[in-house]
């Protein structure tokens, strides 16, 4: 009997105002990391109804311009009219900031051995998982390709009269553990009042979800775009923002679990960043490695103390060899100290304003460092060496023949859903019944 399990991501657009919170945190951590790479930020972002606030701590030899950035950022985002909540030539913008406690810096700065501690105690998670190419949950790389294809579409000019904020929602049914339709779209996107509701709709469904979600759509997908009717009230007048509360967009969409801890606004001596992107790297390149299908990587620190508290891998039965080994795989091929991280993964750079929008993980881009597969190699020969390597090879090489065996099995049952975008409902159900004929 085939499982049926049902899950659901959600992704916002740049343009909302957690995000705008989020990137402009980030955006005065490039500043002052572009300027001093050894700068430590802590910074926090509010934004309502025409004003910016920007507080924190901060030790740098550098000077970020407050007022600038936050004006360049809202500008960059596409808040350029106050109809939509906020505007860059007009907005206030408060900034509270001092220096980092005393405290905490005498156990995070480098030690005599060329250590540093962790700048607070807390446990990190990261995931990876083998349904999409990018190594991330299908309904969170779903939902971000349709927040991304609404920012597109706006400030392309393919869809007139659209804001800057926006949501989406993907929920997908899954076959035996693996994705096999859309079952539900859910958009939210802000407009001016020179476009009617239906029109709207009309031009979402067309320009957005259906080149987006194309064959996984089913006859029977919910889709609900601006469901309540009107979205002209938008932005900070329609929603206060604050800095880090969209950690769940920023992860795998609530597939896998959170340490709590946001990204945004933290240079990488907090581990709540830098240990999140350690342990995305460690889970995306088992994954890659085959050693499983599925994994899931804790760690955990101490304020003031350099090696991790803990580290703990569940591969949830999907594992090639024993967990035990993949355990010591990983202790043997990645740092995990705070300066062990930064190092490897080159994080000292001004790079994290990109990654505010969008999600920090599944993204094509050199600069996204904790993306690499590049231990993957060695992981996949050394676990051969640790278990022999017939035995390794045979095992690996037998999961990845079943894997092919499902995905072309799941594709065959899959057929009458693609296309769908263009046929008609008739024509999708007749298909429906002919799955053998399109085999």
């Amino acid at each position: 009997m085939v499982k049926i399990e049902h899950y659901t991501s959600e992704s916002v657009t740049e343009g909302h105002p957690d995000k705008i919170c989020d990137q402009v945190s980030d955006a005065i951590l490039d500043e002052l990391y572009s300027q001093d790479p050894q700068s430590r930020v802590a910074i926090e972002t509010m934004t309502t109804t025409g004003l910016v606030i920007c507080a924190g701590e901060v030790t740098s030899n550098g000077f970020a311009d407050v007022q600038q950035i936050v004006r360049k950022t809202l500008k960059e985002i596409g808040y350029t009219d106050p109809r939509f909540g906020i505007d860059c030539e007009d907005a206030g913008v408060l900034a509270s900031i001092h220096g980092q406690s005393s405290d905490i810096a005498r156990g995070v700065n480098e030690r005599a051995d060329h250590e540093q501690g962790a700048g607070d105690q807390g446990m990190m998670y990261g995931f990876a998982c083998n349904e999409t190419p990018e190594l991330m949950p299908f309904p969170i790389v779903m939902a971000h390709k349709l927040t991304a294809r609404m920012a597109e579409v706006r400030k392309r000019g393919i869809i007139p009269h659209v804001g800057p904020d926006g949501k989406s929602q993907v929920s997908v049914e899954y076959h035996d553990g693996k994705p096999h339709h859309i079952t539900a779209v859910v958009i939210a996107q802000q407009h001016t009042k020179e476009i009617s509701e239906d029109e709207l709709k009309e031009e979402v469904l067309e320009k957005v979800i259906k080149p987006v979600c194309g064959e996984w759509l089913a006859e029977d997908t919910a889709i609900h775009i601006n469901a309540t009717g009107a979205f002209v009230v938008g932005g900070p007048e329609g929603d206060t923002g604050v800095t880090g509360r969209k950690i769940i967009v920023d992860t795998y969409g609530g597939i896998g679990r959170h340490g709590g801890g946001c990204f945004s606004g933290k240079d990488p001596s907090k581990v709540d960043r830098s240990g999140a992107y350690a342990a995305r790297y460690v889970a995306k390149n088992i994954v890659a490695a085959g050693l499983a299908e599925r994994c899931e990587v804790q760690l955990s620190y101490a304020i003031g103390v350099a090696e991790p508290t803990s580290v703990n891998i569940d591969t949830f039965g999907t594992n090639t060899i024993p967990e035990e080994r993949i355990s010591d795989l990983v202790r043997t091929h990645f740092k995990l100290t705070p300066k062990g991280i930064i190092d490897s993964l080159n994080l000292r750079r001004p790079i994290y304003r990109k990654t505010a929008a969008y999600g920090h993980f599944g993204r094509d881009d050199p600069d996204f460092t904790w993306e690499k597969t590049d231990k993957a190699d060695a992981l996949r020969r050394d676990a051969g060496q640790g278990l022999g390597d017939s035995a390794a090879g045979s095992a690996a090489e037998g999961r990845r023949e079943s894997k092919r065996e499902e995905t072309e099995t799941d594709a065959k049952a899959a057929k009458p859903y693609a296309k769908y975008t263009k046929e008609t409902a008739t024509a999708a159900r007749t298909a429906k019944t002919e799955p053998e004929d399109e085999a």
